[in-house]
């Protein structure tokens, strides 16, 4: 169950310029790292070899593609927060993302959520959140990112 539960559309507006939701802590195994590269073509020592990843590598280790933690953030975000009273969310896109630290297999991620703007549409509204996606431990968040969802009112 999400931490949070925003009762309505309307009751995002409440939290236009702050934190709405923190996640729950996930770890990326080795195996989602596999899998993710299996999925995407992408399958290059950094991502899937552990052996050569700890004698290569500048983080000792296989790290996860900034892809595979981007997908994460749906699945976070439903852990930090939930908006009752709607018909269907729609990942809309994104305005900005950057990757500025890596994921090492093994460890554990969590997503800081802050709704930055709301507008109205036709059906619903259009809420505009940055998110922080921090790898535990660590001293800079692994990826953050302007994305933009739209709620359909039930």
């Amino acid at each position: 169950m999400p931490a949070r539960q925003v009762t309505s559309i309307q009751g995002l507006k409440e939290f236009v310029g702050r934190e709405i939701g923190l996640s729950d802590w996930f770890e990326v195994t080795q195996q989602r790292i596999c899998n993710f590269a299996e999925a995407i073509e992408d399958r290059q020592w950094i991502h899937t070899d552990p052996d050569r990843a700890k004698r290569e590598s500048p983080y000792g280790t296989t790290i996860a593609h900034g892809f595979l933690t981007l997908s994460l953030m749906g699945h976070l975000m439903s852990t930090a927060f939930e908006v009752c009273g709607v018909r269907m969310g729609i990942n809309y896109g994104l305005n900005r993302v950057r990757f500025p630290a890596p994921v090492r297999s093994g460890s554990r991620i969590r997503a800081r959520v802050t709704l930055d703007s709301l507008k109205e549409f036709q059906d619903g509204k259009e809420a505009v959140f940055s998110v922080s996606v921090e790898s535990e431990g660590a001293p800079k968040p692994c990826c953050v990112a302007e994305w933009i969802v739209r709620y359909y009112a039930e």
